[in-house]
């Protein structure tokens, strides 16, 4: 990847749900979706089946049928050679029952103590490569007591295993709604050891991130910046920007003159209008080059926020400009 920075790998529990009860369905919290998250999870329309043991899941490409297990799991991200691996766990949606989300619950501990087995092993064969940090994954959807029971769990875990087969840190994953991400953040965040950091999954909204960080949240991973430049959606100083709109069309200028990535630097707002207008994949690469930075210079204004003892200022400023013009 001509990339020298540090690496993560997730686990693959999130594209087991994908793959499983969450294969072409809406999350939704209303009683029918409940209903069809049964209905789907006892059919053969999921290509993901979930056992005490693992998963089994059909490939979306040529229907080819792949075993997972936990100890799979350890081995592809060790051979990868990312610097911060995750346990496998089972990440569930909102459709799922409350009494499914506390077996896997269960399930997901007990899969975290096959990994930090497996990752011990695999540590001492490959003593001769720099070590590779393994975090455990906390779940529990959006229950207060399975949340916090996860995470005692997990954090339980570290004390009881050997001091070579520890977690290096925690991430926070599964089912929440946008509202309660602080409250859930927070609820996780009271149970960790403050002496390990704590990593938000899939999250990367500029709104998210602070709430995130207010909640005790250090660190964060999301397709969201991408994703919306693929779109045409733009993160600038100033507010969102359509690069697909008509007015940028003779903006001869960069999309932000306060950005410093390479897009804003060496092209105009008027030719990305153009690479989307043509569907050219270019536009693509530009913007999610831009949508990334932004992100990265946030997370570091807000590094320093917290040093400065000016989050709160930050926070409102930045939310005001993101949300509240329109561009």
């Amino acid at each position: 990847m001509n990339w020298s920075g540090p690496t993560f790998t997730d686990s693959g529990g999130f594209q087991v749900m994908s793959l499983g009860v969450g294969f072409k369905k809406v999350i939704s919290m209303s009683e029918q979706a409940y209903v069809d998250a049964e209905v789907i999870a006892k059919t053969k329309d999921r290509l993901a089946h979930v056992d005490e043991d693992g998963v089994t899941f059909k490939s979306f490409i040529n229907g080819d049928k792949h075993r997972f297990t936990p100890e799979v799991s350890m081995q592809i991200q060790h051979q990868l050679g990312a610097d911060i691996t995750f346990a496998f766990d089972e990440c569930t949606t909102l459709l799922n029952t409350r009494p499914y989300q506390e077996d896997s619950v269960a399930r997901t501990e007990r899969w975290a103590v096959r990994c930090l087995d497996e990752h011990a092993k695999l540590t001492l064969e490959r003593s001769h490569r720099p070590y590779q940090a393994l975090f455990g994954v906390v779940q529990g959807a959006q229950y207060e007591d399975l949340r916090r029971q996860a995470a005692r769990g997990l954090a339980r875990l570290s004390g009881d295993h050997h001091e070579d087969q520890v977690f290096d840190g925690f991430g926070i994953g599964g089912a929440l709604e946008k509202t309660e991400l602080g409250k859930i953040v927070g609820w996780v965040s009271d149970e960790l050891p403050e002496s390990k950091p704590r990593h938000l999954l899939g999250i990367a909204e500029p709104d998210d991130l602070f709430a995130g960080v207010a909640a005790g949240a250090d660190t964060f991973d999301c397709v969201a910046p991408s994703r919306q430049a693929r779109g045409g959606t733009m993160y600038s100083s100033t507010g969102r920007i359509n690069a697909k709109s008509a007015k940028q069309r003779r903006h001869f200028e960069p999309l932000d003159p306060e950005c410093d990535c390479h897009t804003c630097e060496n092209y105009t707002a008027a030719y990305l209008h153009h690479l989307y207008k043509a569907n050219e994949m270019m536009a693509s690469t530009l913007a999610t080059i831009h949508n990334v930075r932004f992100i990265v210079r946030l997370v570091d204004k807000i590094r320093q926020s917290i040093i400065d003892d000016t989050f709160v200022e930050l926070r409102e400023e930045t939310l005001g400009r993101i949300y509240g013009t329109t561009k």
